[in-house]
């Protein structure tokens, strides 16, 4: 699930409730459930390694390129609180200040009356052009010279968009939805046109009501040309409505929208449109897609909308004249690519996918597929050969003309296609034998299968940035969860320019933090590897024994770990950890990044919740490091996270002690539509019951033996607080 809004109390109180709670789970004290008298400098200790408190003790840990001319790029660099502007020349293996951070901050400070601190400037990007240097400080834009600092001449250019706008291509019109019809503003003289009339509640355009989410944002997504809008019409007439009452002194107010439900005979509908501006004069016009309604779906999301307020799953050709995109059926089994004619709004279908379980899933990227219009083809992702692969498809007839990669391993993105050369950059997962198979690595291939490279050779996670098209050059910062970063320059076939950051943690070492160990184990089948994190206190003892706690999160569209970049807290982990425990978090079978088989190991059973492969990773551990003690196990999670602790407790009582469950989805026909049936599928009844209430936390309720607590937001528009009470 999405949510991440629990209160801040609520995880802040998990370890001492934990810590209790294991206490009498083992009927003994707490302080024999940790084996030492917990004391103020015990919880001082956990505090430090809390986020807040090891960030700002590393520097150098990532890059983010402003790309120049020449391939040359500025960053800045230092801790979260401080840091310089370097700009490097991988061509001359060089890395400089990017101007004087002394004068400037003497300047800007004159200028805006506002005291400035050169070790800590007020502005995180820059603008350089020759000695001039354009920044955003005190409410507005200023450009320096030397000890001189004057206001930069406002543009329509820099004007920043509306907040709930999608601003064109050409940085000159604002799209946006007013009174349910969507609307332009044309950014340099602020006139505004009405591009739909015809808008009303509950079918407007371009809304972005998921049920789960809602907004006034619009989504839409521009043609390159800025000359048209892709977009639709969505329909929640009919739909059932969620309620939520707040608890604020005096009448109580409710708050009501459409949120369909698994099963429901009616859900959420989008009728595709495409709104062409007009040009010299002519007024807007709407085409409706010659095609009935698709459903409110997406093969990477739960939403039709991507980032940046995008339409998922729709691309235009370079020229602007079609529109392709993917129909999801209701229950994620069929995806169909399309081709509309923008002028006329024709719609044929190009090719299908069908899968017994889900086709596409919300943890893939949305960058999995290119349409090359100047070619006719179109580059195509399938999970048909159980991974994530790669084909050249022929726009015109839909034939796969040749598969572009092959064997194990996952494409995780399309990072850049080069039409030109017929290349595909593309970062890959489970690709290299013997590494983790969650680091992600960049490569390239032709688009006819030949030539694959590996183009970041170190055993880590690899985070890149490729500078813009033209420029031979990309970033790479390598790491794992237990070693710093690197930030090294590489140009297109992976050979090393420069080393721009080795990582500086020794402020956080110094005060006795380390690092969580990776851990490797055998799943529940006894055969397939599972992967995960174990964080112990930075005062461990061997010779005692120790208890165990699991972060937990299940999936299906993520898992406990997350990034295997290197991080100076993850969540609460290790500050747990310091009270006296052993925490664990651990990727199942059912979580994504894997093979098709491994992430579709608990479709249709939800419940699983990867509970036997907790187990199960969790005792081969104790065989391995004798101080885990099997015999105290709590376990909490958040949100899915929430779902999975309270059936570890219901379904595996003699394993599991104690459990924290926040925000959970308990029984997902109280959430939305879209999660249940894509990784449920839809609701079958049988007499009484439904082929969803096996999966539902309230039927095993009478099983619970251990402690068990349950929290949940009351206004949670995400996961209603239902789903709990």
């Amino acid at each position: 699930m999405r949510l991440l809004r629990a209160a801040p109390w609520l995880r802040a109180v998990s370890p001492a409730v934990l810590l209790l709670g294991l206490a009498a789970a083992s009927g003994v004290t707490p302080r024999a459930a940790a084996q030492t008298a917990l004391t103020a400098a015990d919880y001082a200790r956990a505090e430090r390694m809390l986020a807040p408190s090891t960030f700002p003790l590393v520097s150098g840990t990532s890059v983010r390129p402003g790309w120049m001319s020449g391939g040359r790029f500025w960053y800045r660099g230092g801790d979260a609180r401080s840091g310089m502007f370097y700009v490097v020349d991988p061509a001359k293996r060089t890395r400089e200040p990017a101007f004087d951070h002394v004068r400037l901050a003497r300047a800007l400070s004159a200028a805006s009356g506002t005291p400035v601190d050169a070790e800590r400037l007020p502005f995180g990007a820059i603008d350089l052009d020759g000695d001039a240097v354009t920044v955003s400080a005190a409410g507005r834009r200023w450009t320096c010279r030397a000890d001189t600092c004057t206001p930069a001449a406002a543009t329509a250019a820099t004007a920043p968009p509306m907040r709930t706008a999608s601003r064109s291509p050409d940085g000159k019109t604002d799209a946006f939805i007013r009174e349910h019809n969507l609307w332009a503003r044309d950014v340099a003289t602020g006139r505004e046109t009405a591009l739909t009339t015809d808008g009303i509640e509950d079918f407007g355009y371009a809304t972005d009501n998921a049920g789960w989410t809602h907004s006034d944002r619009a989504i839409l997504t521009w043609s390159p040309d800025s000359r048209r809008i892709a977009t639709f019409q969505h329909d929640g007439r009919g739909v059932g409505r969620m309620h939520l009452v707040n608890t604020s002194v005096g009448t109580p107010r409710a708050e009501t929208w459409a949120y369909p439900l698994p099963g429901d005979s009616v859900v959420f509908r989008i009728s595709r449109v495409i709104v062409d501006l007009g040009t010299n004069n002519a007024a807007p016009r709407v085409v409706r897609l010659q095609m009935a309604p698709d459903f409110h779906r997406s093969t990477v999301s739960d939403h039709i909308a991507c980032s940046g307020a995008t339409l998922c799953d729709a691309q235009w050709t370079a020229d602007g004249q079609r529109l392709v995109f993917v129909s999801s059926s209701r229950d994620h089994k069929t995806a169909t690519v399309r081709v509309a004619d923008a002028a006329t709004g024709a719609v044929r279908d190009v090719l299908t996918e069908t899968s017994a379980t889900q086709i596409g899933d919300a943890s893939l990227s949305e960058d999995l597929w290119r349409v090359l219009g100047a070619t006719n083809e179109m580059i195509w992702w399938s999970q048909r050969a159980g991974w994530v692969h790669l084909s050249l498809v022929d726009l015109a007839t839909g034939r796969v003309r040749n598969a572009i990669t092959t064997g194990d391993g996952n494409v995780d993105e399309v990072v850049r296609v080069d039409e030109a050369a017929r290349v595909v950059y593309f970062m890959g997962v489970g690709r290299e034998a013997g590494r983790d198979p969650y680091f992600r690595h960049l490569y390239r291939v032709g688009f006819d299968g030949r030539g694959l490279t590996l183009l970041t050779p170190e055993d880590a996670n690899h985070v890149v940035t490729l500078a813009p098209e033209g420029t031979d050059a990309f970033l790479d910062t390598y790491s794992t969860p237990d070693t710093p970063p690197v930030t090294v320059v590489r140009d297109l076939r992976g050979r090393l320019l420069h080393t721009v950051e080795r990582a500086d943690i020794s402020r956080l070492t110094a005060t006795g933090w380390r690092p969580p160990t990776p851990v490797r184990m055998k799943g529940r089948d006894g055969v397939t590897d599972i992967h995960g994190l174990m964080f112990t206190p930075t005062t461990l003892d061997p010779s005692r024994r120790y208890p165990v706690i699991d972060y937990i999160y299940p999936g299906p569209q993520s898992g406990s770990v997350g990034s295997r970049s290197f991080s100076p807290a993850r969540g609460d982990n290790q500050a747990l950890a310091e009270l006296g425990f052993v925490v664990v978090a651990i990727d199942g079978m059912g979580t994504p990044g894997r093979s098709k088989a491994f992430h579709d190991a608990y479709y249709g059973r939800m419940g699983d919740n990867t509970l036997p492969d907790q187990i199960a990773g969790i005792r081969e551990l104790a065989t391995r490091y004798p101080y885990i003690d099997t015999s105290r196990v709590g376990i909490w999670g958040h949100s899915g996270g929430g779902f999975a602790a309270a059936a570890a407790l219901l379904r595996h009582p003699g394993f599991f002690d104690v459990g924290i469950a926040e925000s959970g989805n308990h029984d997902q026909r109280n959430y939305e539509d879209d999660w249940g049936e894509r990784y449920q599928g839809l609701v079958v009844r049988t007499g009484q019951t439904d082929s969803y209430d096996a999966e539902a936390n309230q039927t095993y309720a009478a099983n619970l033996r251990g402690h068990l607590l349950l929290a949940h937001g009351m206004m949670d528009d995400n996961v209603p607080a239902s789903n709990t009470l």
